[in-house]
C-alpha cells in the first residue's frame, strides 16, 4: 500500500519565509490536531476510547485547555479519569510483590508500568507523529522528482539544528545514488549558510545595544533572538 503523499501542504510550507520549514511542518499539525480534538469528533466513540486510554502530554493539556472548549475539555478528561480509576483499582487489588532481596534484581511493579505509560502517552503526539512522518517522506519524494522544490530547497531559510539532523538521518532510506548525493549537498550548504547568516544577525542584534551603534541601522536583525531561537532549538514563535 502506498503511503499517502503531501505534496500542496508540503511545498506551500516551503515557500513560507520560516527559519526552518520542517518546525513549521509540526507547528501547522499540532495547530490542526488540537483543532480535531476539541471539534466534534471527541464525541465520537472512537475518538473518546483512545483519549481515555492515552491522555495527553503536559504540553497539549494547556494547549486544549487554552482553545477554549472547557466544556468538551472537561468531557474529555472526565472519562479518561474514569477510565484511569478503572486501571488503578484492578492493579492496586493485584497488590505489591515482596519477594527478592537486597541484591535481587529489581523490576517494575505493574502498577508503576501502568502510570508511567500514560504518563508518556498522549492522543495528540501519537496523530501528529504519524502525519508528520509521512510529511518527511514527502519532502524527499518531492526532492526526487520536482525540480522546482530542489529550487525552493536550496532558496529556502534552511533548518533548525535538530531538523538539519533528521534530514541529514533519513535521507538514505528514501533517495539513493546521485540523488542522495545531491541532496546531502544542498542540505549540507543551505543549513550551514543559513546558520551563519542567522548568527551574523544575532551578532549585529547585540552589538545595537552599544551606545556606539545607537544610530545605526537594524538591517535585518530586530527580530534576530526569536529566529535564532528557531534555529537553535526549534521554538517557532509567531510570525
Amino acid at each position: 500500500m502506498k503511503e499517502q503523499l503531501y505534496t500542496i501542504p508540503v511545498n506551500d510550507i516551503f515557500e513560507k519565509n520560516c527559519e526552518c520549514p520542517i518546525c513549521a511542518m509540526k507547528k501547522n499539525l499540532e495547530e490542526d490536531a488540537v483543532a480535531f480534538t476539541m471539534g466534534p469528533s471527541y464525541m465520537e466513540d472512537d475518538i473518546r476510547m483512545a483519549t481515555d486510554q492515552t491522555g495527553f502530554c503536559s504540553r497539549h493539556m494547556q494547549l486544549l485547555y487554552d482553545f477554549e472548549n472547557r466544556l468538551g475539555l472537561a468531557l474529555i478528561i472526565d472519562t479518561h479519569m474514569k477510565n484511569m480509576i478503572k486501571n488503578i483499582e484492578l492493579l492496586q487489588k493485584k497488590g505489591r510483590k515482596t519477594t527478592g532481596g537486597l541484591f535481587s534484581k529489581k523490576e517494575k511493579t505493574p502498577l508503576f508500568r501502568f502510570t508511567d505509560q500514560i504518563n508518556n502517552s498522549c492522543f495528540i503526539c501519537e496523530r501528529i507523529k504519524r502525519i508528520f512522518e509521512r510529511y518527511l517522506a514527502t519532502t524527499f519524494y518531492l526532492y526526487e522528482n520536482d525540480s522546482s522544490f530542489v529550487t525552493k530547497f536550496k532558496q529556502s531559510r534552511g533548518f533548525c539544528l535538530e531538523h538539519y539532523g533528521l534530514l541529514y538521518e533519513m535521507a538514505p532510506t528514501f533517495l539513493r545514488h546521485d540523488t542522495l548525493e545531491a541532496f546531502t549537498t544542498d542540505l549540507d550548504y543551505v543549513f550551514l549558510e543559513n546558520y551563519k547568516r542567522m548568527e551574523e544577525e544575532l551578532s549585529w542584534f547585540v552589538d545595537k545595544f552599544d551606545y556606539r551603534n545607537a544610530d545605526a541601522p537594524w538591517k535585518t536583525s530586530k527580530d534576530a533572538l526569536p529566529r535564532a531561537m528557531t534555529k537553535c532549538n526549534g521554538i517557532l514563535t509567531e510570525e
